[in-house]
This record gives structure tokens, C-alpha cells and sequence, in this order.
């Protein structure tokens, strides 16, 4: 049993995809932010291999929240304070305290599946972690049997080192890992023809 936690952002206009507001607007960015989340809820119900949760920022009892549809029997956490790397460090070592397993992920991959899900739980049979880069230098996802803080301390977030950086320190800690294929997000403007058409 794989838990999946999905790290995201309300999709509310203005706080969204921001970087896609000055070819979308802010509501155009914040409908394909909720494309995106329903998407990815979806895959990762239907890849059933463990808990969902939904780690969520501003917390979910925040307006921001209202009116998005929640898949029923997901559990919702809040991300916290921090920087990116102290909040995924909390989620992770908190799944791995009662779960044999943990993957990361986000909304913002085009090509995450239930398939995809399945396939890196799979591997975390056999490996200590998984890692699918994403072509901007991140991952689109991160799973781990075993916690460690130098996965997530002094990381370069939203930088092009940050899968190489991490796929090194695994190296180090002397970790098994399978790394999958690349993967793309869709941040920028120029990532939009990823997006089916009828998403936006």
C-alpha cells in the first residue's frame, strides 16, 4: 500500500497558475487549475493503491475553497508553513509513519495517470524511492518508502537542479531508485499545447 498525497493550491483566480494568467486571465488560469486537480484526484482514486490525500493550501475551510468538488473518501490535510521543501518533508514523514510507502505529486503534470501511479507503486516494492523528472528540471513525482530530511533541506525550489539534486542525494543516503520517465507541468505559456483544447 502506496499513499498518494497531492500538493495544491486553491483554484481560485489570482492565486492559480499565475504565470498562465497573461495568456488565459486569472479566471481562465483558475478553471484549468480545477481541470487539473479533478484530473489528478481522479487518477489517483482509480489507481487504488492505498490512502488519497489532498495536502492543500490556504487550509480547506478557507473561502478559497468553496464550491470545489471534492472526491468523496479522499482525506484532506493543510501544507502548512514553509518553504515547498519543509511542507513535502512533513507530509512524507508523516504518511511514512503508518504507511509502507508515500508518493508526491502535484497537479500540474499533464501526463499523470492512474497507470503512471500504479507503476511507481509497484516500483517502491523493489526500490526505496521513485522519481519521474519533469522536463523544467523538477519532479512530477517523488515516492519513498524511507524518510529523510536532506531529500527536502537547502533545495533550490522552481530551479532546473531540482531533480538532479535530489536524484544525488538519494545516491548518497545509498537508496535503491527507479528513475521513470520525463514528465512535463504545465506552468508557463508555451507548456499550454500539452493541454487538450476542451480544458480551457
Amino acid at each position: 500500500m502506496a499513499r498518494i498525497i497531492i500538493f495544491a493550491k486553491a483554484p481560485l483566480p489570482g492565486f492559480a497558475k499565475t504565470r498562465l494568467i497573461p495568456v488565459l486571465g486569472p479566471a481562465g488560469a483558475a478553471k484549468l487549475a480545477r481541470r487539473m486537480l479533478r484530473r489528478t484526484l481522479a487518477s489517483a482514486e482509480v489507481a487504488a493503491i492505498g490512502p488519497v490525500e489532498l495536502c492543500v493550501t490556504p487550509e480547506i475551510t478557507a473561502p478559497a475553497w468553496s464550491g470545489v468538488e471534492m472526491i468523496r473518501g479522499i482525506e484532506i490535510s493543510a501544507q502548512g508553513d514553509g518553504d515547498l521543501g519543509a511542507r513535502l518533508a512533513r507530509a512524507a514523514q508523516r504518511a511514512l509513519e503508518h504507511d509502507a510507502a508515500v508518493l508526491l505529486i502535484g497537479t500540474d503534470c499533464v501526463e499523470m495517470s492512474a497507470p503512471l501511479l500504479r507503476e511507481a507503486g509497484i516500483a517502491l516494492k523493489h526500490k526505496d524511492a521513485v522519481i519521474h523528472p519533469a522536463a523544467d528540471g523538477g519532479y512530477a513525482l517523488l515516492g519513498l518508502t524511507e524518510f529523510h530530511p536532506s531529500l527536502f533541506d537547502n533545495i533550490a525550489w522552481s530551479t532546473d537542479s531540482v531533480a538532479s539534486e535530489t536524484i544525488g542525494r538519494i545516491g548518497q543516503l545509498g537508496w535503491s531508485l527507479e528513475v521513470g520517465a520525463l514528465l512535463h507541468d504545465v506552468d508557463e505559456p508555451d507548456d499550454l499545447k500539452r493541454v487538450p483544447v476542451n480544458w480551457l
